[in-house]
């Protein structure tokens, strides 16, 4: 029996659908793993995780089969051990599984038992459980192979234990949320592996896939429940591992440990990292921002940069003549510090006729709902700029705004992509301070304040007698991230007519987000494949 091992956690990015490109990324990373006995992918990775119903599509599985067979073969040259995960069909069903690939063929094949079913995830739609798994053996030793959600309930770590595991090798496709990565380490890893005295390595996935990000910030965690080796967040990674077997049994050496971002850098570069892999594979040359004075532009203008580059980054001006000087200044400010181009975009004289003739509808009525369509064809204007440039146009909206139907007055609603689409209005002035103080670690932006405090101290404008403020966001969390009722909101100290109020708009508003672009899911509960409400109901809490 051998008595060091060495496992390679290839911490990769994938490409959904790429079954081609993935399965090269995989034999670039067993290159780079060197002298490794075994190197190990994420989650469904040879067809990029979540592939939703792509996973269905009997052509993507028939090429992921003849992938795998071409990475088997592979694996008969010098060279560590594979274990890479895939979608399978067995006996017509179709399922989430892991295979180990060594001395040039398929040597095992572990299916996924447990299936999530809530919040972004809807795997039992797609695959069928596969039975409790058994361990794979390599080199002499018993190694369990759960998958991502295998490890959140005892079971299927207590079953791998009681055949035999020596180790577990975790896969995973773990989205990120916020202060997720703790509860990884603390509430799953360590409970597993003091359930069962074993060692546990936990590798995530990284990069952007359409509302989800991946931080990968992938460990492992040693039968005791010390942390021996704490990969990069957001970066791609190949983290080379050293196993000792000891009288107690298999045990990671102690080897780098990554120093995790302190808030609020996560929030920030889930945002840029995902902004980043939306624009390059959906092959946008560069990003598009509206620049109204407002603190949320501006920010998805810095996001921007930090994910793109400043010469991949043009800010617009809708009829600055609009802007108040002090407004425009702080702008123009904000647009030197970003090292960004300008472009100033003055609506000609049939589209202004058009503007008036929309205001001339609304003549002593909803002055307020006029506006939102004279902004609405403010909007489309820049819509057009960017897609003259073959440009992603940013949804500048954040979460207050969008919970309200507030987006619809700035016309937001015409951009592609929303990085500021799950915070809150608070949160938005917290990240600029924070950006003007700190380049984030992935960022490609300049140091220095990039965000002028003008922009920053500006009072946002309230919507329907609302002000953006705390107490608004507080509501907002409670109601939507939360589920709870106005009762228990009002024993939390609100106001029930003010939490009344909000309800009624955030209901009302249901319609509009479903019109909404995607972005990039942040919280526990985002909009869209988190949270899916009817558009038409009578429920009010």
């Amino acid at each position: 029996m051998p008595d060091a091992f060495r496992i390679a956690l290839g911490q990769l990015n994938q490409s959904v659908g790429d079954v081609s490109g993935n399965a090269e990324a995989i034999l670039a990373a067993r290159r780079e793993a060197g002298d490794a006995d075994l190197v190990v992918f994420p989650e469904l990775h040879l067809v990029g995780y979540p592939p939703e119903d792509l996973a269905l599509k009997p052509a993507l599985v028939e090429k992921a089969a003849a992938q795998l067979e071409m990475l088997a073969e592979a694996s008969g040259e010098e060279g560590p051990a594979m274990l890479v995960g895939s979608v399978f069909v067995r006996d017509g069903a179709l399922h989430n599984g892991v295979a180990l690939l060594d001395q040039g063929r398929v040597s095992a094949v572990r299916f996924k038992h447990e299936l999530p079913n809530y919040g972004t995830f809807d795997e039992m739609r797609l695959f069928q459980p596969g039975p409790l798994p058994e361990p794979v053996i390599l080199r002499g030793t018993m190694i369990g192979v759960p998958i991502c959600e295998d490890i959140w309930r005892p079971e299927v770590c207590r079953h791998l234990a009681d055949f035999g595991a020596e180790m577990f090798i975790c896969i995973n496709g773990s989205p990120y949320e916020v202060n997720k990565e703790a509860l990884r380490i603390e509430g799953i890893a360590r409970r597993r592996a003091g359930d069962t005295g074993i060692p546990l390595a936990y590798l995530n996935r990284v990069g952007g896939q359409d509302e989800l990000v991946f931080d990968g910030a992938s460990f492992v965690v040693n039968g005791d429940g010390q942390l021996a080796v704490q990969a990069r967040e957001w970066e791609e990674q190949v983290v080379r591992t050293q196993w000792t077997r000891t009288a107690q049994g298999w045990r990671c050496d102690r080897g780098d440990i990554a120093t995790p971002s302190e808030p609020p850098e996560g929030l920030y570069c889930a945002m840029v990292l995902a902004l980043r892999d939306f624009t390059e594979r959906n092959g946008f040359e560069g990003a598009v921002v509206g620049l109204d004075g407002g603190s949320d532009a501006a920010l998805c203008a810095a996001i921007a940069v930090d994910a793109l580059g400043a010469e991949r980054v043009t800010g617009v001006l809708i009829e600055p003549a609009l802007l108040e000087v002090g407004v425009r200044d702080d702008v123009k400010r904000c647009v030197r510090s970003l090292g960004i181009v300008c472009r100033e975009i003055s609506l000609d004289s049939r589209i202004a006729g058009a503007m008036e003739a929309i205001e001339a509808c609304f003549a002593g009525g909803d002055h307020e709902v006029g506006m939102r369509h004279r902004q609405r064809m403010q909007a489309l204007v820049l819509s057009a700029f960017a897609h003259s440039c073959h440009a992603l146009l940013l949804l500048t909206v954040n979460k207050s705004g969008l919970s309200l139907g507030a987006s619809l007055a700035s016309g937001d609603l015409v951009g592609q992509f929303g990085p500021l689409k799950d915070v809150y209005a608070g949160q938005v002035g917290a990240l600029a301070q924070w950006r003007n103080g700190h380049v984030p670690r992935i960022g490609l932006g300049l140091e220095g304040e990039v965000i002028p405090q003008g922009i920053l101290e500006r009072p946002r404008t309230p919507y329907r007698g609302l002000a953006f403020d705390p107490a608004l966001d507080a509501m907002l969390l409670g109601l939507v991230d939360y589920d709870k009722s106005i009762d228990q909101l009002v024993a939390e100290g609100f106001d029930r007519a003010a939490l009344r109020r909000v309800e009624e708009l955030l209901h009302s508003s249901e319609g509009v987000r479903r019109q909404s672009p995607p972005g990039v899911k942040l919280s526990p509960r985002s909009f869209g494949r988190d949270r899916r409400y009817p558009i038409t109901h009578a429920f009010r809490c």
